[in-house]
């Protein structure tokens, strides 16, 4: 029970437990662990819900069909979310509004102008991540474990992409 209320896991240990959760996803879902395409599946159901005629677009309906890999990420995604609130409260973290590094990033310590800047960002990450045809989790976890080169590529330039992004925000460029 003391590993629930540390502050922080390993990494490596983190890693080799995400890893391992490769095994059940393609056993029994026959599918690879990913994140993004349970935005699409949500997004798609609500579009047709606002107009029927959404789910003749092809890209929808593969996402919104009743399989168990689209409806499966979606429940990943909300387990992640569930998980890091109750990790968080186990754990007994401190909740900040913003952290220093966004404070001297963005020269205000504003929480609206954080959480537009982060939705923003988010929104790009998620429009790159459809369009590469997964995310990070997708391609970093399940594209190379499987020695996909599309995903060795992917992941290749997300460090990229990561490093010069932080470089920027932290004024080093």
């Amino acid at each position: 029970m003391d590993l629930l209320t540390q502050k922080a896991w390993s990494p490596y240990a983190a890693g080799i437990v995400i890893g391992l959760l490769q095994i059940p996803a393609f056993l029994l879902i026959e599918t690879a662990l990913g994140a993004s395409s349970s935005y699409v599946t949500i997004g798609g159901l609500i579009a047709s819900w606002i107009d029927p005629a959404a789910v003749k677009i092809d890209y929808i309906a593969r996402h919104i069909a009743a399989t168990g890999k689209n409806w499966w990420q979606v429940a990943l995604v909300a387990g992640i979310a569930i998980g890091a609130f109750v990790s968080s409260r186990m754990s007994g973290a401190r909740r900040q509004p913003i952290s220093r590094i966004w404070s001297r990033a963005l020269g205000s310590s504003s929480p609206a102008k954080r959480y537009v800047v982060a939705f923003a960002a988010g929104f790009i990450m998620l429009l790159g991540a459809r369009i590469a045809d997964g995310c990070t989790s997708g391609h970093g976890l399940s594209g190379t474990a499987q020695l996909a080169v599309g995903s060795m590529v992917a992941v290749s330039a997300m460090f990229a992409g990561g490093i010069a992004t932080a470089m920027l925000m932290l004024r080093r460029i």
